[in-house]
């Protein structure tokens, strides 16, 4: 077995107030940090290495606590600080205590910086160790052992690290904080209702630069605990270092979800887990995840519901832009090549994308309907594979070229009830709305049925495939008897979408449209849209050769 590794002169103290009885809640001062070794010297003993806090004292009656490395986690407080959080277990007198609770933390403070990275370093290597087999029976030849969480069997790699390089930027961040009505609505919703933070222990899910956790300390909570998996999490304890009076009762983790460990349970959980169409980045799963480990029954979640919403949609413009993206592989010579037996991949494959944008929400076909996502109830699995079936009666007789999307969630608080809305017409998020387009568009009449299905699928991309089918069925007399008239299909990858944010948002007055406007979203004002650039007065007419481009 290998030496163990000594630290002297430390100081150290419990966080958890569920600690054990023994352990007072000053910090022990001339205590020693001892990995390896075994009984009263410091350790769990040989084949059993692990982290022992040694009271300061005589030596034959040493007090010592017992630290599994097994299902320990460090986390870095300070240049010199350390948050050590793990299973409850602790020796006295050379007795070990065999039975476990919740968690434990335990603040850990070194000397120097120098020593601080040292002891980090240590944990490491025996942390490894134990995981890995080394320091117990050997393992069998070609058995390996890893410590992958649910997160890591899911997700691949090289998408989890572009994944977290991105939100461990500031760039990123402040566009988030600029989205005022992103922002407004969660401060809103917070300290509306104080009644649910005051008191309480909170768990900020994917904390980001820790501007909900910041929040929830306003509104009066107890404690925050402000996970956050990416480079990010330095910045947050900075900026909440940087407010002293909210951050003495903020704890930044670094560190996923679905695998660091917290000293208690939590009252309440606060995230922004929302990516577009609600369900991008598959953040959702791991709010799901914190829920089931770190939120008491009958806690409270922020946000509590979400809801995809969907309608068909009429938008010549949009088709005719996307069409023609694919005429440049209709050249017959092109530097000597032909190029158009590629025309029909290139043609699908720019409708495999999604366009986000804004649009004007008289494009509409039909009032919309929507899907519901109980993050209090769900599991994790609902969320794999979604599949949402599509019934509209068309308001106006027109072509329909695909099916619009928007989300919004709700904040159910014990005093008001708030909502956060991406919808057409709505202040403008940067989640904007999303469209999926048929590249062979539906005709249907005034009153006519709009039936399909919109099946997403979660991949280990962090995303979605979005397979949408839409059907006209039989209109008019002899309707009863059923029957598809047209159908059309569509396969996208939500991870790829078309990000149409820069270009003008027409709409198109189509003759028999004019005298029939959707009720539902009608009033949804033209003030909005000047605010985003775009003039209501605009109308464009489509190219008299667009329907060269009908597929």
């Amino acid at each position: 077995m290998a030496s163990p590794d000594l630290f002297p002169n430390i100081s150290f103290s419990h966080v958890s107030s569920s600690s054990a009885g023994a352990a007072s809640p000053e910090a022990t001062a001339g205590a020693t940090a001892v990995f390896g070794g075994d009984g009263a010297s410091g350790a769990p003993g040989p084949g059993a290495p692990g982290l022992s806090l040694v009271w300061p004292g005589d030596t034959q009656a040493k007090h010592t606590l017992e630290i599994d490395l097994s299902d320990a986690q460090m986390y870095k407080l300070g240049p010199t600080e350390w948050l050590c959080v793990s299973g409850e277990s602790e020796a006295k007198d050379g007795v070990q205590e065999e039975e476990k609770s919740y968690s434990r933390a335990i603040k850990v403070v070194l000397r120097t910086e120098a020593e601080s990275k040292a002891f980090y370093l240590a944990f490491q290597q025996w942390k490894h160790r134990v995981i890995s087999g080394e320091a117990g029976k050997s393992l069998e030849n070609g058995v390996i052992v890893g410590s992958k969480s649910r997160f890591d069997t899911k997700i691949e790699a090289s998408s989890a690290k572009m994944y977290f390089h991105y939100y461990g930027q500031l760039l990123h961040q402040q566009n988030m904080l600029q989205d005022f009505v992103r922002t407004g609505t969660y401060y809103a919703a917070v300290m509306e209702n104080r009644s649910d933070f005051e008191g309480r222990v909170v768990v900020d899910v994917g904390a980001g630069s820790g501007i909900l956790s910041l929040f929830a300390a306003q509104a009066g909570a107890r404690h925050v605990y402000a996970v956050e998996a990416s480079e990010m999490a330095e910045h947050a304890q900075r900026l909440i270092s940087g407010n002293p009076s909210l951050g003495q009762r903020i704890t930044v983790i670094k560190g996923k979800v679905e695998e660091v460990e917290l000293p208690e349970k939590a009252d309440i959980l606060i995230s922004e887990p929302m990516g577009t169409l609600l369900v991008n980045e598959r953040m959702l799963e791991s709010y799901v995840i914190a829920r089931d480990r770190f939120l008491v029954p009958g806690g409270k979640m922020f946000p509590t519901t979400g809801r995809i919403h969907m309608a068909p949609f009429s938008d010549e413009y949009l088709y005719v832009e996307m069409a023609n993206k694919a005429l440049f592989w209709q050249q017959h010579n092109f530097f000597g090549v032909d190029l158009t037996p590629l025309h029909g991949s290139a043609f699908q494959g720019y409708f495999s994308q999604p366009v986000v944008d804004a649009f004007d929400p008289r494009l509409l076909v039909s009032p919309p309907t929507y899907h519901t996502l109980d993050f209090t109830s769900m599991k994790e699995e609902e969320l794999y594979e979604i599949d949402i079936p599509l019934n509209f009666v068309a308001s106006v007789g027109t072509r329909v070229h695909g099916l619009a999307c928007w989300f919004d969630v709700l904040f159910n608080g014990s005093t008001v009830q708030r909502w956060l809305t991406t919808a057409p017409g709505s202040p403008t998020t940067h989640w904007y709305q999303l469209r999926c387009i048929l590249s062979q568009p539906l005709y249907v009449m005034a009153g006519q049925e709009i039936t399909g299905r919109l099946h997403l699928v979660a991949h280990s991309a962090q995303s979605y495939t979005i397979y949408l089918t839409m059907s006209a069925k039989m209109w008019g007399e002899g309707a009863e008897q059923g029957g598809i008239l047209q159908t059309s299909t569509a396969k996208l990858e939500l991870k790829e979408p078309y990000y149409r944010l820069s270009q003008p948002q027409p709409y198109v007055v189509q003759q028999d449209q004019q005298q029939q406007q959707l009720p539902s979203l009608q009033q949804q004002g033209s003030e909005q849209q000047m605010q985003d650039g775009l003039s209501p007065s605009i109308t464009i007419e489509p190219d008299q050769d667009s329907a060269a481009f009908a597929r």
